[in-house]
């Protein structure tokens, strides 16, 4: 874990939009993972750490992408039908040398070429007659010919560092000489919520309790991206208590995330003890939900406070936590693509700030894709 001064967030404008305050703490914090090697069959979803280059050309050598007959096109007829003795056949795997040269090869798929082949005919447009095979004319130089290196050349660049490898990336690995890649390890992160009226999911509420959702969530959401979680649980509302686990959660940790108790009320008790064990700030992002939130260090290691509030704490989460994470881990994330839909309401907002707004997208009748807003429950009408 590195370790880094009090004084990392202290400068931070008044109001940030959210790419601000992602920019600003990826200028602020290094790369956290470190980089170790892992064979091909555990690394999905894993981050290279270092770009991948092709040890071999893919396909290794010329071969044919089809079943049918590999012929010299110079040996072809210039008008009509070219019949052509058959000189033999290659399978895929094959060792055998065979020329076409005056004939034709039957050949299979993925079977090395003839080295002095250039033109496969499929072999559904052909006619065998004895020893030899009818071709119609028409067909190209160079039809139904795999190049050797026409997917991957050997020494090009097939996985960039920071991609976060997928199935189809781990094959092309395989595919060009690989066993092993080098990968960025996993991050570490301690997770909490606090509140005294916090219950774990599935245990008796009290009179004021409610049941502890964000850490559920947040927990399933760092998951998701690979992280190691460290669940801490619910910490209660008790200064010195928070302060002595916040100190054990950052001696092995990359990444402090909480939710709740990070405002300036009498009862959140979590800005004093963060500030007790390094430093801490607020950051005022311009979307809503989600305007506060809490940025600090404890203990050398990075700390975010989420809002209490769960739709808030996903969207800064979405937001703000998911691309800290990608960068503290070397992931170098994709842009997000728009999807354009068709809104069936009128949204008003306030100038300056970005709204996040629940809804459900369907299609509608006439193909376009439309967004109907989340529907609050009503309200029951007070007794009078």
């Amino acid at each position: 874990m590195v370790q880094l001064s009090n004084d990392c967030f202290v400068a931070q404008p008044a109001s940030m939009t959210i790419e601000e305050a992602v920019t600003l703490a990826a200028e602020r914090l290094p790369v956290a993972a470190t980089s170790e090697f892992t064979l091909l069959h555990r690394a999905d979803g894993r981050i290279a750490a270092a770009d991948v280059l092709a040890r071999n050309n893919l396909p290794p050598f010329a071969n044919s992408a089809v079943d049918g007959y590999a012929v010299r096109h110079q040996d072809l007829a210039p008008e009509g039908d070219s019949l052509l003795p058959v000189r033999g056949r290659l399978a895929a795997g094959s060792q055998d040398i065979l020329k076409a040269e005056g004939g034709a090869v039957r050949i299979f798929t993925g079977a090395a070429m003839p080295p002095d082949a250039d033109t496969v005919f499929m072999q559904e447009d052909v006619t065998v007659e004895g020893g030899a095979v009818r071709l119609p004319p028409g067909l190209k130089r160079g039809a139904n010919r795999r190049p050797a290196g026409e997917d991957a050349a050997a020494g090009s660049l097939i996985i960039p560092q920071g991609r976060r490898l997928k199935p189809q990336d781990i094959a092309l690995a395989a595919a060009t000489g690989h066993r092993r890649l080098a990968v960025r390890r996993p991050l570490r992160v301690a997770l909490f919520s606090t509140g005294d009226e916090l219950v774990e999911p599935g245990g008796k509420l009290g009179p004021g309790a409610i049941y502890d959702s964000n850490r559920v969530m947040l927990s399933a959401l760092l998951t998701r991206q690979g992280a190691k979680v460290l669940d801490f649980g619910i910490m209660r509302d008790e200064p010195k208590a928070l302060a002595e686990r916040l100190a054990i959660a950052a001696e092995q940790n990359d990444l402090i995330l909480s939710s709740g108790g990070v405002s300036l009320g009498e009862e959140d008790h979590v800005k004093a003890a963060v500030e007790a064990a390094g430093s801490l700030v607020f950051w005022k992002l311009a979307i809503k939900p989600g305007r506060p939130l809490a940025m600090g260090l404890v203990g050398g290691a990075p700390f975010v406070g989420l809002p209490g509030n769960p739709a808030a704490a996903y969207v800064t989460f979405a937001f703000f936590v998911r691309p800290l994470l990608a960068h503290l881990a070397g992931e170098i994330l994709p842009p997000l693509t728009p999807l354009r839909v068709r809104s069936t309401f009128a949204q008003k907002k306030r100038p300056g700030r970005r709204e996040y707004v629940r809804v459900s997208v369907s299609r509608a009748p006439d193909g376009m894709l439309e967004a109907r807003k989340f529907q609050r429950r009503a309200r029951p009408c007070s007794p009078p």
